[in-house]
């Protein structure tokens, strides 16, 4: 009885350097933010953006499934997404080490400049090393994680993505009512054809079509000019807060600045690059375990990817004229909005739709009236700005587009209206399929 005894302890004792837990909800967040530094390096746009986020978690998630019962599988949540598999036994590999690999390992297999992120992955692996995980376990996670970013990334190649390319080249819609490039750069339509793109907790992209934007029209007694002049009206004389807020918020991945005859390019995280660092803020305040933090940084890039999806149906259906190009031809042919315009249709406002999306889910999860700070804007020499719920955050970011000058107030309220039915829509599905509070 003695030896048997012995033998368990032995037995157990092998395999806890496997299983050992060394912080690892901490290594999270930095393998999210190297995400978000190549793509910035990348210039990536911000639907492909949110895009390339949730894939890059979902192989994560999956390994953190396959060992946590309580955690919902992705095939519950997500149309056609396969059952992982491993070959590998639970026993023998770290699976905490092996989903933060996943994180890196995914997006360097889909990312344009992947390849950069082989150097954050030798910087994990010495981790891992000094927080005397075993050689052969680390080894053994490593492939692990290569096998499961394998399986998503083969995943993501049915979703349209790679067929964008042989569409063919988008053309401004003739018109006074409609979208034109705008100054400086008079940068190309980003992604004209997004909507083809499948979306994963959403059943289409017209879903959740907004209602009508207000009608096109010139006279200075219409609803349409005077939405023209309050962006103008705005601009003006804007308030220190005001002017705080829309810099907190720009979210733009590639701005462009003209000085003579040269052109000076500024690059910053796009707009879901802000909102899944706010998860990842949240998670670390609410001091969530490993799994619950995978979890709702995975769910959130869900949530980004099918909010891009569904407003960008909108933006190329409506094609509306941004105030710039309205403002200079009707009001004042010298004026600049604060922001730089960005290159695609206006209605609706895409910061609206995805932040109100990501706050109606981010409540469920971490519940109204979590307060925190969001310092995610620093590294561009901005001060942080702390919110009372993530819905207030929202509804900031929300309404910064009208006071950097980049969109009327119609396509940001019918935004926040499209963004929170697919948040709520969102919120029922993983509800019904188990998916609980995370606090």
């Amino acid at each position: 009885m003695k030896k048997i005894n012995l033998f368990i302890l032995l037995l157990i004792a092998a395999q806890l350097p496997a299983q050992k837990n060394f912080k690892a909800a901490e290594q999270i967040k930095p393998a999210v933010f190297s995400l978000s530094m190549v793509m910035m390096h990348d210039v990536v746009n911000p639907p492909a953006a949110s895009r390339y986020y949730a894939y890059c978690l979902m192989g994560a998630y999956e390994i953190a499934c396959l060992q946590d019962p309580k955690m919902i599988p992705l095939s519950r949540l997500v149309k056609s997404f396969p059952q992982v598999t491993l070959t590998a036994p639970k026993e023998s590999y770290n699976y905490q080490a092996a989903a933060v690999y996943c994180i890196y390992e995914t997006g360097r297999l889909m990312l344009p400049s992947g390849f950069t992120l082989e150097q954050e992955q030798d910087k994990y692996i010495r981790l891992l090393r000094k927080n005397k995980l075993p050689q052969k376990v680390i080894e053994q996670s490593v492939a692990v994680a290569k096998e499961v970013a394998q399986q998503v990334a083969g995943f993501s190649k049915k979703d349209n993505y790679n067929r964008l390319s042989a569409r063919l080249r988008y053309t401004p819609v003739k018109g006074d009512a409609y979208w034109y490039p705008t100054p400086p750069a008079y940068m190309e339509a980003v992604e004209p054809n997004w909507k083809t793109v499948k979306p994963l907790l959403i059943d289409s992209c017209n879903e959740f079509i907004p209602i009508p934007p207000v009608t096109f029209s010139k006279d200075t007694a219409s609803e349409f000019y005077k939405l023209g002049k309050e962006v103008y009206d705005v601009s003006l004389k804007p308030t220190q807060e005001q002017l705080n807020i829309a810099g907190f918020w720009d979210c733009n991945p590639f701005a462009v600045s003209s000085s003579g005859h040269m052109a000076l390019g500024f690059k910053k995280i796009s707009p879901g690059g802000h909102w899944m660092n706010i998860t990842s803020i949240a998670a670390e305040k609410a001091a969530l375990d490993f799994n619950k933090s995978i979890a709702a940084l995975t769910i959130e890039g869900a949530v980004l990817m099918d909010a891009f999806i569904s407003c960008w149906d909108e933006k190329y259906r409506s094609n509306r004229i941004r105030p710039e190009t309205y403002i200079n031809r009707y009001i004042n042919p010298k004026w600049q909005p604060l922001l730089q315009t960005p290159p695609f249709p206006e209605y609706t406002s895409g910061h609206s739709v995805i932040s109100t999306a990501s706050a109606e889910v981010l409540t469920y999860l971490f519940g109204d009236n979590f307060t925190y700070t969001d310092n995610s804007e620093e590294m561009f020499e901005l001060a942080p700005r702390s919110f009372s719920s993530f819905r207030h955050a929202a509804n900031e970011a929300a309404i910064s587009r009208l006071y950097g000058g980049i969109h009327y107030r119609d396509a940001i309220e019918n935004g926040q209206q499209q963004g929170r039915a697919i948040g709520n829509h969102i919120v029922t599905k993983i509800k019904q399929a188990g998916v609980t509070p995370l606090l």
